[in-house]
């Protein structure tokens, strides 16, 4: 761990900044939380809520900092992000968060920090890649928080199928962390059964394959209704990002379908996409390789496909090359 082995820098103090900064501020996972906006006041506003609530959590110093923060920083979460505006193309949109992660990504390597970064701006995937092609560090050090809140939406729901305990299943969703997302079913288990098996065994579905159509698709389509009835998600991600850096604080060598850079892997080269990796303090210290099907496969391979388009979508821009940005 570099310098202030627990000390967590947030970039981005909107809804998701700072609902993942309570998240943290519970858990006591880290001794120091750092807010830095470019809305100077919003986080310090922020820092000052969330400090009013220390004699309620664990022992943790909360406040409003500076780029300078960057130098000893563990971890630095990347909140911070546009959205789209009326008449704005996709297109616009992804080329003016990847200007801002840049900007941010620039400041940090000005400060030689050596911290692990965690991207969470959308579409994460692409943004992960744009923040490593920036930097040139090793890939373990920085990840997207890629699809682990759709795996905890696909466990969710086959928990609620099955009336099993969420934590005893162990599913995940890799890919893009959007519409081309995959189920991988060949890595969903239940007390080392698969699930086709214990669905089966169990056979209280009734058509259990029309159910797993209709799973698969609430995953997908679930934070577009969340969107639609209170305008934004905060708190399901704010508490997969706590549990991606508890990992790496913490130490844990735990499996998460973090975005990273793939290198060979399924197959797949020079795209960031999520697949189970093992995350611990070095960031992510292996990548998985699991066995998939045929079809997984090429569905995966079509989400790459998916992510490929939007970074070539980038070459007009110098989003993805070194320069010098203003802090965030």
């Amino acid at each position: 761990m570099p310098g202030n082995s627990r000390k967590v820098v947030v970039v981005g103090t909107g809804d998701v900044g700072a609902s993942f900064a309570y998240s943290l501020l519970q858990s006591g996972t880290a001794e120091t939380i750092v807010l830095i906006d470019s809305r100077k006041e919003l986080a310090e506003g922020q820092a000052l809520d969330l400090a009013h609530g220390l004699p309620f959590v664990p022992t943790t110093v909360v406040r409003a900092g500076s780029p300078d923060d960057y130098d000893d920083a563990a971890v630095i979460v990347i909140t911070a992000g546009s959205r789209q505006k009326p008449g704005e193309s996709r297109l616009d949109l992804l080329k003016r968060n990847a200007i801002i992660v840049g900007q941010i990504i620039d400041v940090i390597t000005a400060h030689e920090s050596q911290a692990s970064i965690v991207v969470t701006s959308n579409p994460v995937d692409v943004l992960t890649y744009v923040a490593l092609k920036r930097t040139q560090w090793p890939r373990n050090r920085i990840l997207g928080s890629g699809t682990v809140l759709d795996s905890a939406r696909f466990r969710h729901l086959l928990s609620l199928q099955c009336g099993v305990d969420v934590r005893s299943i162990h599913a995940y969703i890799i890919g893009e962390h959007g519409d081309s997302e995959v189920p991988a079913w060949s890595m969903t288990h239940l007390a080392g059964m698969s699930m086709d098996d214990y669905c089966l065994d169990c056979n209280k579905c009734g058509d259990w394959n029309k159910q797993r159509i209709q799973i698969v698709t609430e995953v997908r389509d679930s934070a577009y209704h969340i969107i639609e009835a209170k305008g934004s998600t905060c708190y399901a991600i704010g508490l997969a990002l706590m549990r991606i850096v508890e990992a790496i604080l913490r130490n844990e060598h735990s499996v998460l379908t973090v975005s990273t850079l793939l290198e060979g892997e399924y197959g797949l080269k020079d795209v960031c996409l999520s697949v189970p990796c093992i995350v611990s303090e070095s960031g992510i210290e292996r990548i998985i390789v699991g066995k998939l099907s045929g079809d997984e496969l090429s569905a995966l391979n079509e989400s790459a496909s998916v992510i490929r388009k939007s970074i070539s979508e980038l070459s007009d821009s110098d989003a993805d090359r070194p320069g010098t940005g203003s802090p965030e």
